[in-house]
Parts: structure tokens; sequence; C-alpha cells
């Protein structure tokens, strides 16, 4: 049995960057609560990507990264807040993932912002875009300002615990997804 790859997807234009940073954790923690992989991608990192108009005009790296979204047993993706959505860059990213590759894909939803006045970002953005694709966004979507995330650490408290909760939904997402996955390979042989 292989090891499941947990992609974390960082739409933040900044370096350094929180969000990068708390992506980062966040698939890394999951992969080691279920025995993953984690996998990176930072889209600003992505020489090019900006400039894309189709996929075929995608290079080596860019290619690279949207198979490995588009093959993650889970995704982790997160976002800094601008104008009260998501990054465009994150947007032009995601349009370029094949829309039938993430169907029952859990999802963890993440955001960062300067404010709580931002904090339905994930109920009203990040979550419908994950829907569009049919992915499995998990139950508990974490939005954090600069007071709960310093220095790549989540503050004790409610956003820590809303962490912990998290990431108990991913660990469960993903034993279902295998399960799943187990039954019909079963059924298929």
């Amino acid at each position: 049995m292989t090891r499941p790859s947990i992609v974390g997807i960082s739409g933040s234009l900044s370096a350094p960057s929180r969000t990068l940073s708390f992506v980062q954790h966040a698939a890394e923690r999951i992969a080691g609560d279920v025995g993953g992989e984690a996998h990176i991608i930072d889209i600003a990192a992505l020489s090019g990507v900006g400039t894309l108009r189709t996929r075929a005009e995608a290079d080596a790296h860019v290619e690279a990264a949207l198979r490995a979204v588009e093959t993650a047993d889970l995704l982790v993706a997160g976002s800094p807040v601008y104008k009260g959505s998501y990054s465009g860059l994150f947007k032009h990213f995601i349009d370029f993932v094949d829309y039938r590759s993430l169907i029952g894909t859990p999802v963890a939803l993440l955001a960062t912002g300067g404010s709580d006045r931002h904090a339905l970002v994930i109920e009203h953005q990040l979550r419908p875009l994950f829907a569009f694709f049919q992915a499995a966004p998990l139950g508990t979507g974490l939005f954090l300002t600069d007071r709960d995330l310093a220095e790549g650490r989540i503050a004790s408290g409610p956003a820590e615990q809303r962490f912990e909760r998290l990431v108990e939904e991913a660990a469960h997402a993903l034993k279902v997804r295998n399960s799943h996955q187990t039954r019909i390979a079963g059924a298929a042989a």
C-alpha cells in the first residue's frame, strides 16, 4: 500500500509568507499523523504560471504541480485574503486543474488575513470553489489572523483547538477514502 499524498497549495504572493508557513505546517502535520507524504506547492514560486493562457503552455514544473494536485489523496488549500477573496494567482492556478480529477478528494481549507472581518472567506469563496470540482471540503476550515499565527506557530486557545479538529477530520477523511477505494478495487477484481 502506498503512503497517502498530502498536497499543500499556497496562494500567497509574499515572501516570506504566513500563508505558506501555515499550509506547510498543516500538510506536514496531517501527513505525519496518517503516515503520508507532504508535498507543498508555492504558486508564487512557479515561474510563468501567471502568464499562462492554456495548460499546454505550462512548463514542466507547473505541469508537475498541477499533476500533484490532481493525484493528491488530500489537499490543503490556503490563500491570504485579498479584497474579500482568495488571491488571483491562486484562482488562476486552480483554473488549470482538470475539473474531473478532484471528485471526492478531501480538502482542508485555510486562509489568513489581517482581521476577523475576512473570516467568512472560507465559507463564501473557498468552499464554493472546491464544490465546483465536486471535492469534499472538510467540515472545519481555518482562518487565522496575525495574532493567531506568529512565527509559523498557531497560538494556543481556540485557533489551536480548531487546527487540531481540522487535522482529525483530515485523518478520518483519508481513512474513509482509502476504505472506499479498497472496496472498489476488491469489487473490480
